[in-house]
């Protein structure tokens, strides 16, 4: 059986799903065509419910539950890995404007559905004036002057100070201060039209998958780093190191609450609509 696959670029995603992909793991008959995507674009063909597995913002997931369903395995959760404001001047004079009432700063934000998106509304609700960029072009836009500040994700947290650039806030560090919980950035998603038995596949596969990784992590390096931007291994595989983690193996208790109570925050502040289905997947 064929399936559509979506997910990103970014050495976490490669990492997880290499076993997989290449068949290192039984993958109990299922077989993938494979699309590398940005993960906006990815929240996007969700939206449009164009794939049968695809890995999506959480934010974004609220507004596709009703096509997709949540897979215990392949997410990320954690702490200490929250998306970051940066800035090229002065921190402290941005973020009291940010506290303010009105908020002009225009801030360049990786995707309108994207989970930073979703803290930044979170943590500075007045912080309106925001523009769509690929999390990959955020810190040159700020180091241009054609954004104010920055929301930068995955590997761009460690490479800004590089850049001459400042941190503002760890929005995710504000997470967790707030709630006490990881902070649920991404999941792994299916087709609510495939059978539950495939459902139930599919999460098997992608489990062994980050086990196989877990146990061989260079197994999948000349694959990683095919995606990897020029990145450096030190700096690949600290960015697997901060996002895969034992919620990606399995979200569990602790990893389940923490996606219902980002859940319960955004409607509570009307970010997301109500979501009425069974997000996880079901255990029947």
């Amino acid at each position: 059986m064929k399936l559509s696959l979506g997910f990103s670029p970014c050495p976490n995603d490669t990492f997880i799903f290499d076993a997989m992909i290449h068949h290192k793991i039984d993958t109990e008959g299922l077989d993938f065509k494979v699309f590398y995507d940005d993960v906006e674009t990815l929240n996007q063909k969700a939206m449009r419910g164009e794939l049968d597995i695809t890995k999506l913002s959480y934010h974004a997931f609220a507004y596709v539950a009703d096509k997709y369903v949540l897979m215990d395995a392949g997410s990320a959760l954690g702490f200490g890995v929250g998306p970051l404001l940066i800035c090229k001047d002065d921190p402290e004079k941005l973020i009291s404007d940010l506290k303010s009432h009105v908020s002009n700063l225009k801030i360049g934000i990786p995707g309108k559905y994207t989970t930073a998106n979703f803290l930044l509304g979170t943590a500075f609700p007045n912080a309106t004036n925001k523009v769509e960029l690929v999390f990959s072009d955020i810190e040159n836009a700020v180091l241009e002057g054609r954004v104010d500040i920055g929301l930068i994700i995955h590997e761009n947290r460690f490479t800004y100070q590089d850049k001459g650039l400042k941190k503002i806030i760890d929005l995710g560090d504000y997470w967790e201060k707030e709630t006490g919980c990881a902070i649920p950035l991404g999941g792994i998603v299916a087709n609510r039209k495939l059978p539950l038995d495939v459902q139930h596949k599919i999460n098997r596969v992608i489990r062994r998958s980050v086990e196989f990784a877990f146990e061989n992590p260079k197994s999948g390096l000349e694959f990683i780093r095919s995606h990897a931007q020029e990145m450096s291994e030190e700096v690949m595989y600290k960015h697997i190191d901060l996002y895969v983690n034992k919620y990606s193996v399995d979200l569990g208790a602790e990893g389940k609450k923490a996606i219902k109570l980002l859940f319960d925050k955004a409607l509570e502040n009307n970010i997301i609509p109500e979501v009425k289905e069974d997000i996880f997947l079901n255990r029947d």
